[in-house]
């Protein structure tokens, strides 16, 4: 599958137009369902190719890859089976239970991990998730999405000195709507 072809089933995939509330708390007359990319095997193997390309051309001394909770496991598991990294998940708070771990998987501090997101706006999530790697003694100063919003998430990443590299950005996916008659 190509790049435009992926942009375009991404697009077709997961598009919603409506009022919508997004995590960042901002209003938006759109919506990019991640779970209608993520649950598709058709679009979720080719999104793992993407990012774990993605990584090796940009993180190229990753020990890991690293995702939060729920949203990007999948998709951090589909770029671990293509790319051979193994992958960490990002709990919102350590659970009360068990190990009480935060972050889940085998790590050694000290080793890089390349973040994984999915569809990214003001990086709310994507700041939590840094800051509880780097918490935990591991290095983050890259981090991949399947699409960025280009509503800050890039800028405030920045501020916390990791580099953006998404796979798509909305204006990419809404320069040609989906087109509802196939």
């Amino acid at each position: 599958m190509t790049r435009e072809e992926l942009g375009r089933a991404l697009r077709d995939a997961a598009y919603l137009e409506g009022d919508f509330v997004l995590r960042s708390g901002r209003r938006s007359k759109y919506y990019l369902d991640k779970y209608r990319f993520e649950t598709r095997p058709d679009l979720l193997g080719p999104l793992g190719k993407a990012i774990a390309e993605t990584v090796r051309e940009h993180e190229p001394g990753a020990d890991r890859i690293a995702a939060p909770a729920v949203g990007a496991i999948a998709l951090a598991a589909a770029a671990s089976l293509d790319g051979g990294l193994p992958f960490l998940i990002v709990r919102d708070a350590a659970k009360e239970y068990g190990t009480a771990n935060r972050i889940e998987g085998v790590f050694n501090e000290g080793e890089c991990v390349c973040l994984v997101e999915d569809v990214v706006t003001s990086a709310g999530a994507a700041v939590e998730s840094l800051e509880a790697l780097r918490a935990a003694g591991l290095r983050v100063s890259t981090a991949v999405c399947v699409v960025d919003r280009e509503e800050g998430g890039v800028d405030e990443l920045a501020r916390h000195a990791v580099r953006l590299r998404p796979l798509f950005t909305a204006s990419e996916l809404l320069e040609n709507p989906a087109n509802p008659h196939g």
